[in-house]
């Protein structure tokens, strides 16, 4: 630690602190994230290891660097490049209104950043504003893989239904899905751009049954045609919804233009074998 001079706090999450710093050796300003590793004895969390193993996996320009990561004391430190944003600042400071080409912009930063996550077989499953970082030239990043997964190739091996911010987690996890693939990133991708366009989150639900309530109400009842998998899920028959005819996207998205509104229709759909890839948004 002792090549880094500390500057301040820049946040605190459920993992510990991330400080600023400076990196005297590089001569660059760097965000630590500071986490406490509470039981020594059973060695670093599985959070811990996978974000470093996914970042020690990743370069590119839209995807944040891991610069360093070592253990001091008690606690695991990993050292990013520092970044000022993000976009959850952009979205909530209401003297910013974000122009259509200022959202293309973050869109194709965001789509490039997962198209090239996805193809290294990596889903982050917590794909949200507050985890897409912009640095002071205005690159969008995507920062925190502590819920990343490998992509099992054959498909058979379970994965935790417990990940993603709830206003953004996939339809299938919150109907208990175990098996799923990097189309739960895409679902997420859809309701960043929906919420960019709206300047609002598009399902602010309180609770996972008042979320998907709040899908379920926009996108319409889903039936074995819209759903095949949909009597498979897990929860699927532990809750009933009143039946809802879905709302036109020009209705819920009133300003955004019509290639928006198409590719959003494209994007947020039950069927998660048929929402675009981020290859495909591209």
């Amino acid at each position: 630690m002792e090549k880094y001079i500390i500057n301040g706090q820049i946040g605190e999450g459920a993992q510990g602190l991330v400080l600023k710093a400076h990196d005297v050796s590089r001569d660059q300003d760097v965000a630590l994230k500071k986490i406490l590793i509470k039981r020594t004895e059973d060695g670093l969390p599985a959070s811990i290891i996978r974000e470093v193993k996914s970042l020690q996996q990743l370069e590119h320009p839209y995807v944040v660097a891991l610069l360093d990561a070592f253990p001091s004391g008690l606690d695991f430190i990993m050292v990013f490049e520092y970044m000022p944003s993000g976009l959850w600042e952009v979205l909530r400071d209401t003297d910013i209104s974000l122009t259509p080409a200022q959202i293309k912009t973050y869109m194709k930063m965001l789509l490039e950043g997962m198209a090239y996550v996805h193809g290294k077989h990596i889903i982050h499953r917590d794909l949200k504003p507050a985890n897409l970082l912009i640095s002071a030239e205005g690159i969008l990043k995507i920062a925190d893989f502590g819920l990343s997964r490998l992509m099992w190739k054959d498909s058979t091996k379970a994965y935790s239904h417990q990940v993603a911010t709830r206003w953004y987690r996939a339809p299938e996890l919150l109907y208990g899905a175990r098996y799923y693939t990097s189309a739960i990133d895409m679902w997420s991708i859809g309701c960043i751009f929906g919420e960019m366009l709206n300047t609002s989150p598009l399902f602010p639900g309180e609770t996972d049954i008042e979320q998907l309530a709040i899908v379920l109400k926009y996108l319409g009842s889903p039936t074995s045609e819209s759903w095949p998998e949909l009597a498979s899920l897990p929860d699927y028959n532990k809750i009933s919804f009143p039946y809802h005819k879905s709302t036109s996207w020009e209705s819920i998205i009133q300003d955004a233009q019509p290639e928006a509104t198409d590719l959003i229709r494209q994007i947020l759909i039950y069927n998660s074998s048929k929402r675009l890839t981020a290859e495909q948004v591209l």
